[in-house]
């Protein structure tokens, strides 16, 4: 259960961060952004890998480009289904997934198997 909420608010933090480097994408209010993380997450595991699998020959086609709109797709179906998340265009959705993923990849690094913060401490001979 730690594990899920701390990657619940590592997402959220992406989400706040998005919000605070792009103009185009903005929140309501502090609790949708947190319905907002919690449906992105949704989304990712249950919707991503389906829009991945229909649309494997433009992903060929295109040499995996086609991911970057598809990740844009699912930030911006999140926008749909909530009210008070608002994305004013495509390049903002995309801008949006990549502070969102960076900000997730970075905070990984911190995060175990189990869920749990790893302290990396280098000891000297």
């Amino acid at each position: 259960m730690k594990g899920f909420l701390l990657r619940w608010a590592i997402s959220a933090l992406g989400l706040w961060l998005a919000d605070q480097l792009l103009a185009g994408l903005s929140f309501d209010s502090p609790g949708t952004l947190a319905a907002a993380a919690l449906l992105l997450g949704i989304v990712n595991a249950v919707v991503r890998p389906l829009a991945i699998f229909f649309t494997l020959p433009a992903t060929l086609v295109t040499l995996g480009l086609f991911l970057l709109v598809i990740n844009a797709a699912m930030l911006g179906l999140v926008a749909a289904l909530l009210d008070g998340f608002h994305i004013a265009s495509f390049w903002s959705a995309l801008g949006g997934w990549v502070v969102v993923s960076l900000t997730s990849w970075l905070a990984s690094g911190f995060v175990g198997e189990r869920g749990r913060v790893e302290v990396i401490v280098a000891r000297g001979r």
